[in-house]
């Protein structure tokens, strides 16, 4: 197993409700997952070959819940990354070079019926997580921007954090808004749904821990 590990700022956007139930392992909002995320590498690597600075997601569709499989993605990755790099981050992505069910991408491979060719495309990407605000682009693949929630009365912005001590992607997440629309194989139109803003910290074996449970 080659080691890797990743520090990593993300944006995920789904179609469920605020919150989103699959968070709780329940059902998702309305019997399906539709999904995008992006991330950018703060500092990685992955044996010897380093992903500072790199950006790479997904765009994800399951009939039901996640758990039950037939799921489908399109990757995409930084068109900055050479090939050793765009190798690694696969290998990553896919759950490879992982302790079985240890990560979101090991977990998120097992649930998955058919993965497209990855994209290599350029990928915008600005995500403040405590700010609660994100956009990142995929020209001609998908566009996708997250703002707090704000309060149905005052209009104030509304903070709210899940927090998973024992979790495969996360140990802290600020919830917020999103909202998207994707092109190609997986079309998605995604509007004030579920927002998901979080600091990364992954290897091998799953979440690096960094607070007390």
């Amino acid at each position: 197993m080659t080691p890797w590990e990743i520090r990593a700022v993300e944006f995920a956007n789904c179609n469920c409700n605020y919150g989103c139930p699959c968070q709780f392992n329940a059902p998702p909002t309305y019997g399906n997952c539709e999904a995008v995320t992006c991330m950018e590498v703060k500092e990685g690597h992955f044996g010897d070959t380093k992903l500072d600075g790199l950006r790479f997601g997904g765009i994800f569709s399951w009939p039901a819940a996640i758990h039950e499989g037939n799921g489908k993605v399109q990757p995409f990755v930084d068109e900055r990354a050479n090939d050793a790099q765009r190798e690694a981050i696969l290998k990553i992505m896919t759950g490879q070079d992982t302790d079985p069910m240890a990560t979101v991408f090991s977990v998120f491979a097992s649930t998955l019926s058919e993965a497209y060719d990855p994209i290599f495309a350029p990928i915008e990407f600005d995500v403040n997580v405590e700010e609660r605000r994100a956009r990142f682009v995929v020209p001609g693949l998908a566009e996708c921007v997250g703002e707090p929630i704000k309060n149905p009365v005052t209009g104030e912005e509304h903070r709210a954090r899940i927090d998973i001590p024992f979790g495969f992607e996360y140990e802290l997440a600020e919830m917020g808004s999103g909202t998207a629309t994707t092109q190609g194989k997986i079309q998605l139109n995604l509007k004030d749904s579920y927002g998901q803003f979080a600091h990364l910290h992954l290897n091998n074996h799953g979440v690096v821990k960094h607070r007390a449970v």
